[in-house]
């Protein structure tokens, strides 16, 4: 009888390789505000505020299954949050960043109790009502511009820094950083026991139940998460912008619908699908932009033609075509097979079919 030895492996050949190109590509983009100008720091600030809010989505409504169409909800109260406590708190604002996070955190544990009690659709769009209200109350905020908004006053914004440069670039290497961290937060998470769970009860809520994972628990858990990273990325995107209003910080279309495109585009349930969403979405809105409506019909029909054609999203098709995964989730179990008399220093490794 042949001897064996198993172990498991989480990496590829692919996903070494992308480790190499993906610290590369970090280091060029560190150094970005050195090699270009404002406006290009501006657009690639954008690119990861989308690229961060897509990868959000993606955990709630890809791996925990709850389809979330309130996201703005959260952009919009971290982005108020900023101002509230720049003005109000003396915070500096890249301190505020997190404590608004931590404010939506604590926000999001009533407003799941009440969302968790709708499944499917009904909590699709009680998430929207949900932001509604806070649109609504948000105008009601005297103190903060009313239904008019406000800007940030200058003495906060020279807080930031001395110069206009050395602001565009603290904000920049910050968005940069966020969008690292929450990747790399959800990379980790959904890696761990976390993520076999999330797997499960997306899969099959009631064979997960069965088998003891509290799902309940599980994504209330995500919720919270994802609401406290989406008010970051909110607070850092108008801390960019230096002005707020109820429409731009509660902006279903930009803060839900083109992050849900994003993510749709790429592939839902697939780490690496939000990063081609947001490639494709960007190089549309760049190209297309100068069209008005006809854009966002054009926004639409790709958006269909995907669905027909690869209901997996771009990256989806690629990884089941190939066989590709830049960071794989699953665990392979790798063994050593033997002939018999063979030394075990002669074993091959062969994947387990």
């Amino acid at each position: 009888m042949s001897a064996q030895a198993a172990h498991i492996e989480t990496a590829t050949r692919a996903s070494r390789i992308g480790v190499v190109a993906i610290a590369l590509a970090l280091a060029a983009l560190a150094a970005a505000p050195f090699l270009t100008d404002g406006a290009n720091l501006s657009l690639l600030a954008q690119i990861y505020a989308y690229l961060a809010l897509a990868t959000l989505w993606n955990l709630l409504a890809g791996f925990s299954g709850l389809v979330s169409v309130g996201q703005h909800a959260w952009v919009g109260l971290g982005g108020y949050g900023l101002f509230a406590l720049t003005i109000f708190g003396g915070l500096h604002p890249f301190a505020a960043i997190p404590v608004a996070g931590a404010v939506a955190a604590l926000a999001a544990v009533p407003v799941a109790g009440l969302l968790f009690r709708l499944r499917g659709s009904y909590f699709a769009i009680g998430s929207w009502v949900v932001a509604e209200v806070m649109r609504l109350a948000a105008s009601q905020i005297s103190a903060l511009g009313g239904g008019s908004g406000t800007s940030l006053p200058v003495r906060v914004v020279a807080s930031i820094a001395a110069s206009r440069q050395e602001r565009e670039f603290a904000v920049y290497w910050s968005a940069l950083a966020l969008v690292v961290a929450i990747l790399a937060l959800t990379i980790w998470l959904l890696r761990s026991r976390w993520g076999l769970s999330l797997r499960a009860i997306h899969n099959n809520e009631l064979a997960a139940v069965s088998n003891g994972v509290e799902v309940a628990r599980v994504r209330l858990f995500v919720y919270v998460l994802t609401a406290a990273g989406t008010a970051m990325i909110g607070a850092l995107i108008f801390l960019q912008k230096l002005r707020i209003s109820p429409d731009a910080a509660f902006s279903v279309n930009d803060w839900t619908a083109f992050v849900i495109f994003i993510t749709v585009i790429g592939g839902v349930g697939r780490i690496e699908g939000p990063v081609v969403g947001v490639v494709v979405f960007f190089v549309l809105r760049q190209t297309l932009a100068d069209l008005g409506t006809i854009y966002l019909m054009m926004l639409g029909l790709v958006a269909i033609l995907v669905m027909l054609k690869a209901p997996q999203g771009v990256w989806g098709l690629v990884a089941d075509k190939w066989g590709v995964e830049i960071v794989p989730l699953q665990r392979r179990v790798i063994y050593a097979k033997s002939a018999p008399g063979e030394p075990a220093s002669a074993r091959k490794e062969e994947p387990k079919p």
